[in-house]
């Protein structure tokens, strides 16, 4: 396993592994057993870095989520598990009520609803603090962003929360949260998750059940230039893999991949697996943590078979050639 490190203060930095583990259905569509297993062989193989969500996965079974941080708190129960594993959850999706769709109300990022929501899920999880904690999707109720700030500083503050992230939100939303908490002399958020691949997603497809300007999640051109541009944060890249697209047919490139430079990405993709002998998802994990700028890609599996194809990649190492034919595809 290779390592980086999250967050720029002294007192809350954290080294974690390249490879971060998403916990998303672990306690619903993947069973606690086989949940347990794929854990287990995570640590085993050196990972240190978890991820999940207080809402994960409520749309399964029709509840308000919080399944996958209880199986996470179980296995760290049963295990003996404590500082050495970093947990990251997040706030401000749960939905006020058991649904299963995304059309319900959610709990928002009002100061009452962040303090609440971070001590249930310190709760499920049977931790003391949060060790990364992010603000999932920009609050929808009309919380003002200096409250958000200003809440999530006070649990750092507290001790209850390590670090801070935020998740799914506009580049503008990003600064401008970065920046009141810096002239509050409150923590920042140093850690950003976004969608991140090899290919490039178009961004300006509207999406109607979250907004209307077009694709919130996905790290642009404007999140990659901050991220260059500001020292000390890191990207963690969910659904790197398009949850098997680059290695099954049978799985369906999304819509906003449907342009020429998919091609052309592709066929560089074909050309390193080639070169290599690694497979597709090998490669992309490669090219994503060995780069330029600090990403930590955050991978799910459904099986043991699954998680050791991606912690395969940990070694690959790409030469400078294959690298520039990856980058220079349009």
């Amino acid at each position: 396993m290779r390592y980086t490190t999250i967050g720029s203060g002294t007192l809350s930095a954290r080294r974690v592994s390249v490879l971060s583990l998403g916990a998303m259905r672990f306690g619903t569509t993947t069973d606690e057993a086989t949940s347990f297993a794929i854990l287990d062989r995570y640590v085993e193989a050196g990972g240190s870095f978890i991820d999940t969500s207080n809402n994960y996965l409520f749309y399964v079974n029709r509840t308000q989520g919080g399944e996958s941080e209880a199986l996470l708190g179980r296995w760290r129960a049963s295990r003996g598990i404590a500082d050495e594993i970093v947990i990251a959850t997040k706030v401000g999706a749960r939905p006020l009520a058991p649904a299963t769709d995304f059309d319900t109300p959610r709990e928002g990022l009002s100061r009452a609803a962040i303090r609440e929501a971070s001590e249930r899920s310190r709760e499920r999880l049977g931790v003391e603090r949060i060790d990364l904690y992010y603000a999932h999707v920009p609050d929808q109720t009309g919380v003002p962003l200096d409250e958000q700030v200003a809440a999530f500083g006070e649990l750092v503050a507290d001790g209850t929360v390590g670090l801070l992230g935020l998740s799914n939100h506009w580049a503008w939303q990003v600064e401008r949260a970065r920046g009141l908490a810096a002239a509050a002399g409150s923590p920042r958020a140093d850690v950003l998750q976004y969608h991140h691949t090899y290919l490039r997603m178009r961004t300006d497809i509207p999406d109607l059940r979250f907004s209307r300007d077009g694709e919130i999640g996905v790290a642009d051109g404007s999140i990659l230039s901050y991220l260059r541009a500001e020292p000390g944060m890191t990207l963690v890249a969910y659904s790197p893999l398009l949850n098997g697209a680059y290695t099954r047919p049978d799985k369906e490139l999304d819509r906003g991949y449907d342009h020429p430079g998919t091609r052309a990405r592709l066929e560089a993709l074909d050309q390193v697996v080639k070169q290599t002998g690694a497979t597709a998802n090998q490669v992309v994990l490669a090219w994503l943590t060995r780069g330029e700028l600090p990403v930590v890609a955050l991978i799910g599996a459904s099986s043991v078979a699954q998680l050791d194809e991606s912690l395969a990649a940990v070694d690959l190492q790409l030469s400078a050639e294959q690298r520039r034919l990856l980058d220079a595809a349009n």
